[in-house]
């Protein structure tokens, strides 16, 4: 059988090429993948082979997928035809995988467009854990794209209050406000410091995360943060930081700064603040189910997926209004 999938067969090139599955194993299960989701900052990052993001070619890139079950070994229980599943697998109209990694999606109800953002969310939701906001804490979530969209929504469930959303592009601040925000600042106003001081009654944010991936909102995150704060690393950087002054901007500060790499996860078993990928999967998709994580507003663009090089143009492109281009392959709904 012969499926499509999504390869950079080099730096800013996409293609959609042709490949045959392998045969199904007893131990197998084909998946008719439904829907992928782009994950704009990483994958725009390696595609472009920005700093801190040289990755090798030709690539297959993706690890967010929402499919059906189409066939099933003879081995294989647990599973039937038409099951909907979640899987980190990339961007392609089919596949052929172990049912072990694969997470069965219970709900019916939401669609497979929304369902996708399960593990985005679930990016972001690990990095929220690490903060350990507790209810009533002034948290400030430094940049509005994707990812700090997820962040803004999470933060809101674990209790931040005030929440404040900044970033330079206002409409994205609209957004902010109709998903939770309190208050929402542009850093690149001259009074930003003194309206975020007026948020926090002068004592700054008890928690700030950082959801650019720019070098210079890393300053800015340890400048405003206040003592004692937790700073949280959330998006990954492209490139260095400007030099800061640890003295001045963290030590006498007392703040703690904490990276949040998906990578650093536990690997079998859940702890506080500290959760396997496959268990902040389940709970994003059951928070998505339920409608208490709000993604659709979050769906920017919706693209055939053998138009994929399209939806990859307008990221290089890196447009504000650009934020969850979903890839559509086989019924997507």
């Amino acid at each position: 059988m012969e499926a499509q999938r999504v390869v950079w067969p080099s730096r800013a090139k996409v293609d959609v090429e042709t490949f045959t599955l392998p045969p199904i194993g007893d131990d197998d299960v084909l998946i008719a993948t439904e829907c992928t989701l782009i994950s704009p900052g990483t994958e725009r990052a390696f595609l472009l082979g920005l700093p801190n993001a040289q990755g090798r070619y030709p690539s297959r890139p993706g690890y967010s997928n929402i499919g059906k079950v189409a066939e099933i070994g003879k081995a294989v229980t647990g599973l039937q035809v038409g099951d909907r599943v979640a899987s980190t697998q990339g961007h392609t109209s089919h596949f052929v995988t172990s049912p072990s990694r694969l997470l069965k999606v219970a709900s019916t109800d939401a669609p497979s467009e929304e369902t996708v953002f399960f593990n985005l969310g679930a990016i972001a939701l690990q990095g929220i854990r690490k903060a350990r906001i507790e209810l009533g804490e002034a948290t400030l979530v430094l940049g509005q794209g994707l990812i700090g969209l997820l962040a803004l929504q999470l933060s809101k469930l674990s209790g931040a209050l005030p929440l404040t959303a900044a970033d330079l592009t206002d409409s994205r601040l609209e957004i902010s406000k109709s998903m939770g925000a309190d208050y929402t600042l542009n850093p690149e106003d001259a009074d930003f410091s003194t309206q975020l001081n007026d948020i926090t009654k002068d004592d700054g944010p008890v928690v700030v995360i950082e959801a650019t991936g720019h070098p210079d909102a890393i300053s800015t995150a340890l400048d405003v943060a206040g003592w004692g704060a937790r700073v949280v690393l959330l998006a990954s950087t492209r490139g260095e930081t400007p030099k800061v002054n640890f003295y001045r901007d963290v030590h006498k500060k007392g703040l703690m700064l904490y990276g949040a790499h998906n990578s650093i996860r536990p690997r079998q078993e859940s702890s506080p603040n500290f959760w396997t990928l496959e268990d902040d999967s389940h709970l994003l998709l059951t928070l998505i189910a339920q409608k208490r994580f709000n993604v659709a507003p979050l769906i920017s663009h919706r693209v055939p997926g053998e138009d994929a090089p399209k939806a990859y143009q307008l990221l290089m492109e890196w447009n504000p209004g650009l934020l969850g281009v979903v890839l559509q392959w086989n019924d997507s709904m």
